[in-house]
């Protein structure tokens, strides 16, 4: 039986990766800051570790039989301090989006390392790391694998993810760590964010229209011109699959190559809604002017590409998140988070949400407290 670690298990992409392993056969070991908030995830074992802590990682790799000299066949590093554009976007939360997904790219792939037999990495990175410069024309943005450099991308999440890219390439040079590594554009779907200011443009607008009436107005961020491609779930966890078990390291998009703009995805929405939605454009962090996966790579490489229409993946969300909204579901706040993750709340000014930091006494729960659930995992 081939095992699995999903770093970023809590999450959205980790938490349906999980089941996806565990329906393919695998013994899959979930690794967090959290548990998941939406679903009860059919792990062998989990643990809600802190990442940022090399102690912690060395712990979360060591495989489940007790042997500290034994790690999984595979890893798949997901774990980040991410969000939607009202997170990455507005230059508050900077220097906490670095160091922390920089902290736990740095122990993940240094630890992997010093094991005998490494396990392969899966390494998330985004199409934020494409260079600005390439995004200003919202109808032809360039977004191949090639386009990369000279580097400039919009964002300090984008820069991170550049680094860490470049810090994989370099453990596979010098240590012989057997990497993947994957660009994903704007992944959606069911259990994830919907409400809870870090939520993306698809779980943003289906929560916006579900919440009004027949004829009423939601609010966009921007004039609504600025396009993006989205990808449904099940499409990229097909795609991160192919790439593990094929012999292409990377860098890969996955995503999906039907482009829209926002305002067009407002109308998908509203289709599926049977609504009819008017917008307010009002002022707000948008990210760059355009960007569409290229997928010519990936279809050399995978001999395979998404199908899917957007319209498809959207039926199914807003299912998801109007059910929610019908019920008075609110949206989770994490309960552990450390006050340089921080976390959202609305401010109460009609405004949106602002990040809160909170006390150090329950960030250390995931430094101290969860070493002591596996002591057999010794030095």
């Amino acid at each position: 039986m081939k095992t699995a670690l999903v770093c970023g298990a809590g999450g959205f992409i980790g938490g349906h990766l999980v089941q996806r392993l565990k329906d393919e056969g695998y013994w899959v070991r979930g690794v967090d800051i959290k548990q998941h908030e939406y679903t009860d995830l059919p792990c062998d074992d989990f643990q809600v570790l802190d990442l940022r802590s090399e102690r912690n990682v060395r712990q979360a790799m060591r495989a489940a039989m007790g042997d500290v000299s034994v790690t999984f066949d595979e890893v798949y590093q997901l774990a980040a301090d991410m969000g939607g554009a009202g997170y990455i976007f507005t230059g508050d939360n900077d220097a906490n989006v670095m160091h922390n997904s920089a902290m736990i790219n740095l122990n993940v792939a240094k630890i992997a390392s010093e094991f005998k037999n490494p396990p392969k990495i899966f390494y998330s990175s985004s199409a934020c790391m494409y260079p600005e410069y390439n995004q200003l024309d919202p109808d032809n943005p360039k977004c191949s694998e090639d386009s990369a450099y000279p580097a400039a991308p919009d964002s300090e999440y984008g820069w991170e993810k550049l680094f860490s890219e470049r810090l994989y390439f370099a453990f596979n040079r010098n240590y012989g760590l057997d990497i993947r590594v994957a660009r994903f554009h704007n992944i959606f779907g069911p259990q994830g964010s919907w409400n809870n200011g870090k939520e993306k443009a698809p779980a943003a607008m289906c929560r916006k229209v579900a919440e009004v009436g027949d004829s009423g107005t939601i609010e966009m961020w921007g004039d609504g011109e600025q396009t993006r491609s989205f990808l449904y779930i099940d499409e990229c966890l097909d795609a991160m699959r192919k790439m593990m078990e094929s012999d292409f390291m990377g860098p890969m998009n996955i995503g999906s190559e039907e482009m829209v703009t926002i305002n067009q995805l407002v109308k998908i929405v509203s289709d599926v809604s049977g609504k009819k939605v008017n917008i307010n454009h009002i002022d707000g962090p948008t990210g760059v002017r355009g960007r569409n996966s290229d997928n010519d790579l990936m279809r050399e490489k995978l001999n395979w590409c998404p199908s899917k229409s957007l319209r498809e993946g959207i039926e199914k969300t807003y299912a998801w998140i109007s059910g929610n909204v019908e019920r008075g579901v609110e949206d989770v706040v994490d309960p552990i988070k450390g006050p340089e993750w921080g976390y959202t709340e609305f401010d109460g000014s009609g405004g949106g949400t602002k990040v809160v930091p909170v006390s150090d006494s329950i960030h250390n729960y995931a430094e101290t407290a969860q070493l002591d659930i596996n002591d057999k995992f010794t030095q």
